[in-house]
């Protein structure tokens, strides 16, 4: 395998869950791979992101840097690697719906053997950050993804994060992911990555009866 194709598709309104998507991806890259980092769009009304000062002009700059996830990314990477802030101890509704949007290719088996890897945020301390990573875990093995964790695989990891992936508490977006935290998310893309290579071959596919 020459090259690991990494899809990050990710969802961030205030920019802590895309600046570790972005180390995510540098780390990924130092170890050869492929990336496509990809936003998940709202789609909520104006009337309902106005009622989020600032909302929709962040929007708007983030998804003018980054293209929207698609069907064609899941099926086009061999890891795929979810980002999310936390809503409520749990996924944003809006990489929620990406998710849910992929059934077609679970449905074909075309996601089965791709590694799968998750990372997130929260506002405050105790606000969900390993439920909402865990809360993932659910949909990642119904797709038939190989789930990889980080562990504590690398010196990062007992400085900040959490084994189940990166994250970061942004104090209600008065902090932004500091050099440990962005260490955590760069050994995540490495990890993802050489995960990938090493299971590189062809897919396992479901039969469509079992005898």
């Amino acid at each position: 395998m020459s090259k690991p194709k990494i899809l990050i598709a990710f969802y961030s309104r205030n920019s802590s869950t895309e600046l570790l998507a972005k180390a995510i991806a540098e780390g990924a890259l130092s170890e050869g791979a492929e990336v496509r980092l990809r936003r998940a769009r709202e789609f909520v009304g104006p009337e309902v992101m106005r009622q989020s000062p600032g909302w929709s002009e962040r929007a708007t700059e983030m998804n003018a840097k980054y293209e929207a996830p698609t069907e064609a990314d899941a099926e086009w990477a061999d890891a795929i690697v979810f980002g999310t802030p936390t809503r409520f101890g749990s996924i944003s509704a809006e990489l929620k719906a990406y998710i849910d949007g992929l059934g077609g290719l679970w449905f074909q088996g075309k996601l089965n053997g791709k590694v799968g890897s998750v990372f997130g945020s929260t506002s405050s301390r105790h606000g969900g950050n390993e439920s909402t990573l865990l809360s993932i875990y659910g949909p990642m093995a119904h797709l038939g993804l190989i789930i990889v964790p980080l562990g504590y695989a690398d010196a990062a990891m007992f400085s900040a994060g959490t084994p189940y992936g990166a994250t970061h508490v942004s104090q209600r977006d008065t902090v932004m992911p500091d050099a440990e935290h962005l260490a955590v998310a760069n050994f995540q893309g490495r990890r993802v990555a050489s995960v990938a290579r090493a299971l590189a071959g062809p897919r396992i596919r479901v039969p469509d009866t079992v005898s």
